[in-house]
């Protein structure tokens, strides 16, 4: 498959030729679904293919991680091309033949798309490596959904010596066909926070003698929403949500205690700053305003996802070569994407690939989540077009 100064051809027909066994693939992780760190039976599939096309690898990167390298024929900068492998804890309602054949779990948010586009990729560049210039490292990745994968294999040297980096993933609300990208902050980051708030046990008729943490956790959640409303600049993207609130047992008692659990996304670092100083605030003030006592764990977990501004044109000029629609800009979406710790230490470019069926409404993280599967030949296209062109 020499390239030439139109390439085009030549992967197109490589992508095309590849889709039937990638689709099988395809299916054979979906009804084997493994959530993060567990993905034991996927990379071990993932491994058996990279030996298959000769790639050298290894195993056990961050835990349950893979990682293969092709070398280019000549000197050249190593491109990292990332994919996630895990699962999710939902119990699946599509009906499909090839359906979920473990109990709760799901390949709901299509990185059993992402794994096979990735292994595509790997079978089309390795067969091009003699005319390439640099590396390519091929990161299969657990945990994604955890938002701790990329950093546990990060810890174990999948970034070093990366010079940059390209991610993606599968949109249902793009058609199959299309592709998309994200000018600057193209995904938020997510931090996390656990709020105890400790009151005083008692009787529902003689409350003055009962310290109620579910008044204070009444209040502090209303309060919480001023973090968005009156504390960031209305330029500053930001969501604040309590998605789990647990106290009390029963109608005449009030509880000693009240649990809450919540999220905070953000596209810009200030804005991030300013919210976790604001819910320490919050905290501190309602502890000291309604005598509760306040236990608050904030935990940041992965930035906001950026892409480099002229990794990004390069790749979109790569997409407009190799195909007749150009790909399409889109909104940054306040999600997060634990590529964000790749693209936060080297310049990196994060691909939105269309994977909505014809006359389907589907959403990620859906019980009934059934992308197109025509999705992972145009990813495998679009990913070696831009790797192509980033090492010729």
């Amino acid at each position: 498959m020499p390239l030439s100064n139109d390439p085009a051809p030549s992967l197109a027909e490589a992508a095309e030729r590849l889709a039937p066994a990638l689709i099988a693939l395809r299916r054979d992780l979906h009804a084997h679904p493994e959530l993060g760190f567990e993905e034991r039976r996927t990379a071990g599939i993932v491994a058996a293919e990279l030996a298959r096309l000769g790639i050298p690898h290894r195993t056990g990167v961050g835990r349950t991680g893979v990682v293969g390298e092709i070398r280019g024929a000549r000197p050249g900068p190593v491109l990292a091309i990332r994919a996630d492998m895990d699962a999710l804890p939902i119990e699946e309602e599509t009906g499909l033949p090839f359906a979920s054949t473990i109990p709760g779990r799901m390949h709901a948010c299509g990185h059993d798309i992402h794994t096979a586009t990735l292994l595509g990729v790997a079978a089309v560049l390795s067969g091009m490596a003699d005319q390439l210039a640099g590396t390519v490292r091929l990161i299969f990745q657990p945990a994604e959904e955890l938002l701790e994968g990329a950093e546990a294999m990060i810890a174990d040297g999948a970034a070093e010596g990366i010079d940059m980096a390209l991610g993606f993933h599968n949109m249902p609300d793009m058609p199959v066909g299309s592709l998309g990208f994200v000018r600057g902050a193209a995904l938020a980051a997510s931090d996390r926070f656990d709020i105890t708030l400790q009151g005083k046990s008692g009787h529902a008729a003689h409350p003055y003698a009962a310290i109620d943490p579910i008044i204070a956790a009444a209040q502090l959640i209303t309060q919480l929403q001023t973090v968005v409303s009156r504390e960031q600049k209305p330029t500053h993207p930001c969501v604040v949500t309590v998605g789990m609130v647990q106290g009390g047992s029963t109608y005449n008692i009030i509880p000693e205690r009240v649990a809450l659990k919540g999220t905070v996304r953000t596209l810009h670092r200030e804005a991030r700053e300013v919210a976790e100083a604001a819910i320490r605030r919050l905290c501190e003030g309602i502890a000291a305003g309604l005598r509760v006592g306040v236990e608050l764990s904030y935990r940041r977990m992965v930035p906001s996802l950026v892409n480099d501004p002229a990794l990004l044109e390069r790749a979109v000029a790569s997409l407009a070569a190799q195909f007749d629609t150009p790909p399409l800009e889109r909104e940054p979406s306040m999600g997060a994407e634990d590529f964000s710790a790749f693209a936060d230490r080297v310049p990196s470019f994060h691909l939105l690939v269309g994977s909505g069926a014809p006359g389907r409404e589907d959403r990620l993280h859906n019980a009934r989540y059934q992308p197109d599967e025509g999705c992972i030949a145009q990813g495998v296209q679009a990913l070696c077009r831009i790797a192509v062109d980033l090492l010729r």
